[in-house]
């Protein structure tokens, strides 16, 4: 293929990916897929192989848009996609890495929550074998974000938010949904595991910068893999607690179990102003009905999208890694309507 050719060819991905990002299909099982550039997205007779851990367990509010995106993109790149869920479990995530080492892929998409050290000699040497390796959803720790750094160059990057920064934007809104200096809040999240609470101190500082008392609640591994076991939980809690005023967590399938939390408590909507984040049916619901004032837009679509892309650019066209912020707004009952058939659709 000729410079110019291999220059066109870009072009037009990139196009795709633009429309894609914006408005492309979902892919569940009801889905149809999205077709593939009209130019060929490989060499003739060549499949890209790449494995990617989706984080929680299929189809949950926090997994099925970035599903569909990864879904997309390996439609739109003449990809084979193996998912890979680990229902948020480090020790999973780990195991399913070196699953798809052997398997010998062209890469492989990883959450930074397992950290470096975990990561660090696995990734040196998928990368020694010519495996493309890159991120999304999760920076990890230093260490991570250090591994990150060294194999930039080779295609390592990031689709995802800035989580302190996602908190941060999360607390404001509760901050803006009416709350004042002196009321009470608690943030409800996996405080025991440091690389899975950022972003909720993102809205404890945001809350305690406006002069709100602010408790933090850790949420069990077994929460973590099962949100309604938070349900008598945080009753128990609102009952001990009367003068509570806003509860936050950056955990999307608690945020979806809040609204039942609140009914289960004996309260209106409204009585409690919420932030959590992400957007499943359940949390779209809870919006529209006042029980849930700002959930945190990480765009889990691009999440999905996004990394697959990476692997291609970067086998294609030696691409090196990209670091993208996905997460810049909220869904608040202002914009929620307009992008409900979205969320219907399993895109956002």
């Amino acid at each position: 293929m000729s410079k110019k050719s291999s220059l066109n060819l870009l072009a037009v991905l990139l196009l795709v990916s633009l429309v894609l990002s914006a408005c492309g299909a979902p892919a569940t099982a009801a889905v149809q897929p999205v077709e593939a550039p009209a130019t060929e997205a490989a060499p003739a007779g060549e499949q890209l192989v790449v494995y990617m851990q989706m984080g929680g367990n299929a189809g949950d509010g926090s997994t099925l848009a970035r599903t569909n995106g990864a879904k997309a993109a390996a439609a739109a790149l003449n990809i084979k996609l193996v998912e890979q869920y680990s229902g948020w479990d480090n020790q999973k995530m780990i195991d399913q890495f070196k699953e798809a080492v052997a398997a010998k892929p062209d890469g492989i998409v990883i959450m930074g929550h397992p950290g470096g050290d975990a990561f660090s000699a696995l990734i040196d040497d998928a990368f020694s074998q010519g495996i493309i390796v890159t991120s999304g959803n999760n920076p990890g720790d230093p260490a991570f974000q250090a591994i990150a750094k060294k194999y930039q160059p080779k295609g390592f990057g990031y689709a995802g938010a800035n989580l302190h920064d996602g908190g941060y934007l999360t607390g404001t809104a509760m901050i803006a949904a009416g709350l004042q200096a002196g009321d009470e809040a608690v943030v409800y999240d996996i405080w025991h595991q440091e690389g899975r609470s950022v972003s909720s101190q993102g809205i404890v500082d945001a809350l305690e910068e406006a002069g709100i008392k602010v408790d933090k609640l850790d949420a069990t591994d077994a929460v973590d893999k099962d949100a309604s076991l938070a349900i008598p939980i945080l009753t128990a809690y609102f009952e001990a607690h009367p003068n509570l005023k806003a509860i936050g967590t950056q955990h999307g399938n608690i945020t979806a179990v809040l609204p039942k939390v609140l009914e289960a408590a004996g309260k209106q909507p409204g009585d409690i102003i919420v932030g959590g984040i992400d957007l499943s049916p359940a949390t779209k619901d809870g919006i529209e009905k006042g029980w849930i004032s700002a959930s945190f837009d990480q765009v889990l679509y691009l999440q999905g999208y996004l990394p697959v892309q990476q692997i291609y650019m970067t086998k294609m066209y030696q691409i090196p890694g990209l670091s993208i912020n996905t997460g810049v707004g909220t869904f608040t009952p202002e914009n929620l309507p307009s992008i409900a058939p979205l969320i219907d659709q399993g895109i956002r």
